[in-house]
């Protein structure tokens, strides 16, 4: 992707620079400070074009597309260029560690330069072109109020379900949830008296949703409360439309006709709703949210009368259920092979009829090949019900499970993808290095924060945080955002280990090898090529020749 090639040539100039003065001096030195100004420059852009992609009605998508392909190729060829030098002078060096430096070349630098700069002018058009939406200029009064989110919704009731290729999916995941949904009951019907907000969150696919919507639906909870609203954060986030929901919800259950307030501003809105639910008991579902600040804009609208009302919310986010609750978010878990069997099991042959005995033992395998996902147990029930309930073929797909898996792209990994479309810029070179490990490899906590720091992905600023120490920030914040997982930790909390579920993996590699992320194409001689694996072998070259000198 661009901005890792930006992050990586900003590391390769600046340890270029840090090198024996009588290596670079002169034009040289100018034009290592014209490379570093301007993948400064690109860093910036690409970071705003992120925001705008989060904010903005994708109009200027394909802009954003030609700005990155632009600069990652403009990057990547000037970093082939230095490091051959380098290369070069690394190779000249005398072994009897005589002080001796080979001039690194400003000639073989002022093309590079020139199209460094040629992009940055191609660029800063580009910019000029955006019709971007600042979050600092959003009034959160204004009607036209919007915030760009990625949905995860399975279910969706909102008024925008039909626009939503998610929201007509069957309600896949039911067994392995008794447990959840009986503290989650709980919750809601006991005390405190006091407004209370239940907060549940998980990986995408996990059943969260699923979950949300088996206690609304329930006769006790049906019962308990007087009023039933249910709101779906959909990509495109206004608060109107939250408001428009929550009254077409109550306007249902009390048979009363509101058409004329869908004309009121959201002000207005906001206190029709807090009118409507005056005296009554309330449940209030909030389905899929993604951000704080999205909680911030509509956390006002609901009033506390201190008759046990309830809010219940669904995240993807553990930063988004703490803020909302910070005492205690209910985290979803993956199923253990028991209740994935009994998933996959009902899904096949239906929860009141018999499977064949032998078919029990594979499809524990293939359960067990799934690692607890309800999302990719449900998809796999769908394609071995249309196939011969015979042990060879269920062989057969236990063999083939992750091609299966491939082949429903829009059903699992486009919604895992949700939620690395959804990260901060700085965090997806980092979550996409995780492909580069093995299925089921339990990566060590500080292996991987010296890879992140090698490659240039972590940036600092003068009198902050230490590089490994930003490091840790950002594993946590993956973490934090369910797309890397725990596998061990130390006696005193920390992070020890950590891994991928192997779904998640698998959309890692594909937008990997979608963005080039792992591989660049090349366009200098064949001695190049030994900076295939580029950075980290450059790191320890530069190393070397610190110590010689």
């Amino acid at each position: 992707m661009a901005y890792a090639g930006v992050l990586s040539l900003l590391q390769t100039v600046e340890r270029v620079q840090q090198i024996n003065p009588k290596c670079i001096q002169g034009q040289t030195a100018e034009m290592l400070d014209s490379l570093r100004d301007t993948a400064e420059y690109f860093q910036n852009v690409l970071e705003e074009a992120s925001k705008i992609r989060r904010y903005d009605d994708n109009n200027n998508s394909e802009k954003i597309k030609s700005l990155e392909e632009k600069i990652k190729v403009a990057c990547s060829d000037a970093e082939d260029v230095i490091e051959l030098n380098m290369y070069q002078i690394i190779k000249g060096l005398s072994l009897t560690l005589r002080v001796l430096c080979k001039s690194f070349p400003y000639k073989d630098l002022l093309p590079v330069v020139e199209e460094m700069d040629t992009i940055k002018k191609q660029v800063m058009e580009i910019v000029s072109g955006f019709s971007t939406i600042s979050t600092r200029d959003v009034d959160v009064d204004a009607d036209d109020q919007i915030l760009e989110l990625s949905g995860d919704s399975i279910i969706d009731t909102s008024s925008s379900t039909s626009n939503n290729p998610m929201a007509n999916r069957e309600d896949t995941i039911v067994l392995g949830l008794d447990d959840d949904l009986e503290k989650i009951v709980k919750r809601l019907t006991g005390p405190p008296s006091d407004l209370d907000i239940v907060a549940i969150s998980g990986m995408g696919g996990i059943g969260k949703t699923t979950l949300a919507r088996k206690a609304h639906d329930l006769p006790q909870i049906r019962y308990h409360f007087d009023i039933h609203v249910w709101v779906t954060i959909s990509q495109e986030f206004r608060t109107r439309n939250v408001l428009l929901d929550a009254l077409h919800c109550i306007s249902k259950k009390l048979n009363i006709v509101i058409e004329e307030d869908y004309k009121k501003k959201n002000n207005e809105l906001a206190d029709l709703v807090q009118k409507k639910l005056k005296g009554r008991r309330y449940l209030f579902v909030v389905d899929d949210i993604w951000s704080t600040d999205v909680w911030d804009s509509i956390g006002g609208i609901f009033p506390d009368y201190k008759n046990g009302s309830r809010i219940l919310l669904t995240t993807r986010e553990t930063e988004v259920a703490m803020h909302v609750n910070t005492s205690s978010p209910h985290e979803m878990n993956l199923l253990n092979i028991d209740n994935s069997w009994k998933l996959l099991r009902d899904k096949v042959f239906g929860p009141k009829h018999d499977h064949p005995p032998e078919l029990e033992k594979i499809g524990k395998k293939i359960v067990e090949k799934c690692q607890g996902l309800p999302l990719t147990i449900s998809v796999i029930a769908g394609h071995l019900s249309k196939m011969a309930r015979t042990l060879a073929s269920w062989k057969d797909v236990a063999k083939t499970l992750v091609k299966i898996v491939a082949t429903h792209p829009d059903k699992c990994l486009g919604v895992l993808g949700l939620s690395y479309h959804h990260l901060p810029i700085h965090l997806k070179p980092c979550f996409l290095s995780m492909g580069s490990f093995p299925e089921d490899f339990h990566v060590e906590t500080w292996r991987l924060i010296q890879l992140w720091i090698a490659e240039g992905f972590i940036r600092t600023s003068e009198g902050d945080k230490s590089s490994e120490e930003v490091a840790v920030d950002y594993l946590e914040e993956l973490i934090s955002r369910n797309l890397i997982m725990v596998r061990k930790r130390r006696f005193n909390g920390e992070i020890k280990a950590c891994g991928m579920h192997d779904l998640m993996r698998e959309f890692c590699l594909k937008e990997a090898n979608a963005t080039n992320f792992m591989h660049v194409e090349r366009t200098q001689p064949p001695e190049s090529r030994l900076f295939q694996h580029k950075t980290t072998m450059f790191a320890a070259s530069v190393f070397k020749l610190n110590i010689l000198m």
